[in-house]
């Protein structure tokens, strides 16, 4: 398997055998169940579908319920479409364990970055603060200038400006896999991932 989906649970420290902290963030990933596999015939393009965390059977809709019998499986909170493995074969109902993970290796991580809403351009874009001295008084946090005068007369696309700031889609890349739980079926990553505590992570290879 390509990855899983996973829920993250926070961040921790762990000691390696020399003694040396080790940041960590903890993730809960899978165990995961294939709830569809696409085919080119049929879908027009290969892949495999997971599903994770179960989901109270009346907060679902029919379609979806019709679709997650089709595989045998109760309903599922998160689904998501990885890339299938050359021939390996895929069954409805086929699940997935955190143990598909080393440690030693890499992984990808996904997620949605904490929202925090209407932001300035100190905290949404590392700027400075304007001098407070020469009579400045209520513009320390402004922008200062965004443009030109009368030619061209407009302020250019993609300018630093004040706005919704977090909430998007992250990714963080080469995190390495410091502990696999396979009881508990928790992921230990050096470092930091994107998106809240208890949030949908994809974890991939």
């Amino acid at each position: 398997m390509r990855g899983l989906i996973g829920r993250k649970i926070g961040m921790t420290q762990v000691f390696d055998d020399e003694g040396h902290l080790i940041p960590v963030t903890v993730l809960e990933a899978g165990p995961c169940s294939v709830t569809q596999v696409k085919s080119t015939e049929k879908e027009g393009y290969e892949a495999v579908q997971l599903g994770f965390s179960d989901k109270k059977k009346s907060r679902t809709s029919r379609p979806m319920i019709g679709h997650f019998s089709k595989a045998g499986l109760s309903p599922r909170l998160w689904l998501q479409e990885f890339e299938k493995v050359e021939g390996y074969k895929y069954k409805l109902g086929q699940e997935f364990k955190v143990s598909i993970f080393k440690e030693g290796e890499f992984v990808d991580v996904s997620g949605t970055s904490k929202g925090r809403g209407f932001a300035g351009v100190i905290k949404r874009h590392n700027f400075q603060r304007q001098p407070e001295t020469h009579g400045q008084t209520e513009y320390l946090r402004h922008p200062g200038s965004i443009g030109q005068a009368s030619d061209p007369s407009r302020v250019f696309k993609g300018m630093r400006m004040a706005g919704r700031y977090g909430g998007k889609k992250a990714m963080v890349k080469n995190l390495e896999v410091i502990k696999v739980d396979e009881n508990k079926n928790l992921l230990y990553l050096k470092g930091a991932v994107p998106g809240a505590n208890m949030n949908k992570v994809v974890v991939t290879k």
